[in-house]
């Protein structure tokens, strides 16, 4: 395994964490600019056009998060947006790198939910994904 797969692998389980953490309070701590410019630059270094939409959507996410406060409406819209864009192109994610994907994936959704206060599970918004719900809109 190539030392840029193991460091984007790691990247990926930081933001796992992160996500999995109590969000509000991450918001409020410096870190969390560190942690999403590094999943940004990974996603820029494989010079993937398919992967733009979620560099964009992570760079309004750092601006959302950037100070602490925030608009929970506008930060859970986006983690959803995230998390089902995250799971689409899940499947183009390569060897060992693909089930760190698949859990961001469930990550973001779940810090939608908490953010938003939301009673469904990840599985729950993946599924309603597939059918063309979209809780937010």
């Amino acid at each position: 395994m190539e030392k840029k797969e193991v460091q984007h692998q790691v990247h990926l389980e930081s933001a796992i964490k992160l996500l999995g953490g109590n969000l509000v309070e991450e918001a409020s701590r410096a870190g969390i600019d560190n942690n999403l410019q590094r999943w940004i630059e990974d996603l820029k270094a494989t010079h993937n056009a398919e992967l733009h939409q979620l560099v964009t959507d992570l760079q309004a996410l750092k601006a959302l998060l950037h100070g602490g406060t925030y608009d929970a409406a506008q930060v859970g819209h986006l983690l959803h947006r995230l998390g089902a864009e995250t799971a689409r192109v899940a499947s183009s994610a390569e060897g060992n790198t693909r089930p760190h994907v698949e859990k961001l994936s469930a990550a973001l959704m779940a810090a939608a939910g908490q953010v938003m206060g939301s009673d469904t599970t990840p599985e729950q918004d993946l599924k309603n994904d597939s059918h063309g719900i979209d809780r937010q809109d």
